[in-house]
């Protein structure tokens, strides 16, 4: 039993010892982690000392730096410009999208027919059409010619560069014989494209026969060509189907496109076909013969609008204008 005593007595002596001593190593350890403490505050209030003296810095520049004053335009240079813009504005609209379309608003004093103001001092009307106005009602549309603006003639869309014809070519041309009109057919012209073969493949689809009308050249766009290109490739395809039917071929264009790029005098021998809109009377000063005035006109007969035309002459005159024999 004693030596139990004794033995239990030194683990017990032995167990206090290392516990002391572990307490003591632990203490040995606390002076460490207070110094990475004390570390880490002085660099944050290094830090912050830091960002007090930017900011500083930096207000004290603000103070320093002079106050640019700020410009403000003054209230009538402000109004006169507003006014400017919307006189400019107005006056791009009217000229763009009011004056062109004004003639179609405008009372008619004059004769009104067609769902149009007719020009005044013509007895010779006419339409042309093509395969934009659909199947054509031509029983209707000969009743037109007992009218009270009768109509007498009729152009047809035949063909279109080289290798299109009109879907519809074939009976209209038929059909205006028939319903005893006085009929003609014109060719719509791609200057980019040959003038030779523009001018075969409108010989090669269009037989004219006695009492018809010359052929007609619808010229309204340059296909960026040069004037002189464009003036080059118009008389190679008139002198072609001239030389094919015996006749000098009609001339269709704008009265604006004439003067730009047609004006010249070996175009005034063909028999002009002025397209002039909204307008009471032609004022192009050479000859012509035909003035196509309106792209709206209403006929019985035919569902869409038509272009509606006038001859500058009488009946017998415009007889006398037509083929006198086969080609």
């Amino acid at each position: 039993m004693t030596a139990e005593r004794k033995s239990t007595t030194k683990k017990t002596k032995a167990e206090g010892e290392a516990t002391t001593g572990k307490r003591t190593a632990t203490k040995k350890t606390k002076p460490a982690t207070t110094t990475r403490r004390s570390s880490t505050t002085a660099k944050r209030t290094a830090t912050k000392a830091t960002t007090r003296r930017n900011r500083a810095t930096k207000t004290a520049a603000t103070v320093a730096a002079p106050i640019k004053p700020q410009r403000h335009m003054p209230t009538w240079l402000r109004n006169v410009l507003a006014v400017v813009i919307i006189v400019a504005f107005g006056a791009g609209f009217y000229l763009l999208c009011i004056r062109p379309y004004a003639y179609r608003w405008k009372p008619c004093y004059g004769m009104q027919g067609y769902g149009v103001c007719l020009p005044c001092g013509f007895e010779v009307h006419g339409l042309d059409l093509s395969h934009y106005q659909g199947r054509i009602d031509w029983d209707a549309l000969a009743r037109h010619r007992d009218d009270q603006f009768p109509l007498r003639f009729v152009f047809i869309k035949a063909t279109e560069g080289a290798t299109h014809t009109d879907p519809r070519f074939a009976d209209n041309f038929s059909q205006a014989r028939s319903h005893q009109f006085v009929r003609g057919a014109y060719h719509y012209f791609i200057p980019q494209t040959d003038a030779a073969l523009q001018a075969r493949h409108f010989i090669q689809t269009v037989s004219l026969e006695p009492g018809d009308l010359p052929p007609v050249l619808d010229v309204e766009v340059t296909g960026r060509q040069s004037a002189k290109q464009l003036r080059e490739a118009v008389r190679t395809w008139m002198d072609t189907v001239a030389a094919h039917y015996g006749v000098m071929p009609i001339l269709y264009t704008s009265y604006k496109f004439k003067r730009r790029y047609l004006d010249t005098p070996e175009f005034d021998d063909y028999p002009y076909w002025i397209a002039h809109y909204y307008v009471d009377s032609v004022s192009y000063q050479r000859p012509w013969a035909f003035w196509q005035h309106t792209d709206v006109g209403r006929v019985d007969g035919i569902d869409e609008a038509v272009d509606l035309n006038v001859f500058n002459g009488s009946m017998d005159q415009l007889r006398q204008l037509t083929l006198s024999r086969e080609p």
